[in-house]
């Protein structure tokens, strides 16, 4: 069977890291943590879901959407708080596979869930779910086919207790979710920016600036600066600058954004209600 190509969708729901929190109440640049959707066709991805799953689970439901995809980064809170507030995973209508890979102790992504919802830190766990869910477990540099024209390559990211970048390809068109990872100043990350070659999208970690990097060694996360270099060497034309510090003001986030647009016209501050919509390339060909 043929499937005509589709075109992909992004839309981020959560950009902060951390905390959901942010020094503006409402923010221009939202509180809401880690998440990212992305559809093509009729196929819903999802990567990570920190507090910004939640308005993307409602919306989700009432479009009664039934086969998700959700790929998480890693599991620390900021990109996994919401997770037990999908709406869909009570629906016995709906199919979710859930994918992890950036495991470290030997744990299936079924294992890492099941301590993730306990008393007593969460009073239910995920025998309260009614959706038919899988528990996808894999290795980075594993290449996942979550729908018949839609594949997804994986790479390991530099981050306390591991995390996962991922990159969703259809219709010739391809986007890259990569946050949570540190890169060494002064050093070329060239598996990274082989990986990334050629995507017409990156979402990348911009936690700091290069100023900022040597204050922050260890903590697992890169810079706005590092994020320019690394779309001008893989020909990539738009970056997503994502998970903002908590701390970051909307002043801050505005000031940052447009230093990184003079640098790279392409780059844009990640916010909730930002999309981006990829034609497939066929249909952009003359008949």
């Amino acid at each position: 069977m043929t499937h005509a190509p589709a075109g992909l969708r992004l839309e981020i729901w959560g950009a902060r890291g951390t905390l959901p929190v942010a020094p503006d109440d409402p923010s221009r640049f939202g509180a809401k943590t880690c998440c990212v959707s992305a559809e093509a066709g009729d196929r819903v991805l999802i990567f990570d879901a920190g507090t910004g799953i939640v308005p993307l689970g409602n919306r989700l439901h009432a479009e009664k959407r039934r086969e998700i995809d959700l790929f998480l980064g890693h599991a620390h809170y900021d990109h996994v708080m919401g997770l037990p507030y999908f709406a869909p995973f009570y629906d016995p209508s709906c199919r979710v596979r859930i994918h992890a890979g950036h495991m470290q102790d030997g744990k299936t992504c079924r294992e890492l869930l099941v301590d993730f919802l306990r008393p007593p830190f969460h009073p239910v766990g995920l025998e309260k779910f009614k959706a038919e869910i899988d528990y996808v477990t894999f290795h980075p540099g594993d290449r996942l086919a979550p729908a018949p024209g839609v594949a997804i390559e994986t790479a390991p990211l530099r981050h306390p207790n591991g995390a996962v970048a991922y990159r969703v390809e259809t219709g010739h068109r391809s986007i890259v979710y990569a946050t949570d990872h540190e890169h060494l100043p002064g050093t070329r990350d060239e598996t990274l920016e082989r990986f990334l070659a050629g995507a017409d999208l990156l979402v990348y970690d911009t936690t700091y600036t290069d100023a900022e990097m040597p204050l922050f060694k260890g903590y697992g996360h890169s810079s706005v600066e590092e994020g320019i270099r690394l779309c001008r060497r893989s020909g990539i034309e738009r970056l997503v600058l994502f998970h903002h510090s908590h701390k970051r003001s909307d002043a801050d986030l505005a000031r940052i954004e447009a230093q990184a647009q003079a640098d790279f016209p392409g780059a844009v501050a990640g916010r909730p209600g930002l999309c981006f919509d990829l034609a497939p390339v066929a249909d952009r060909l003359p008949a």
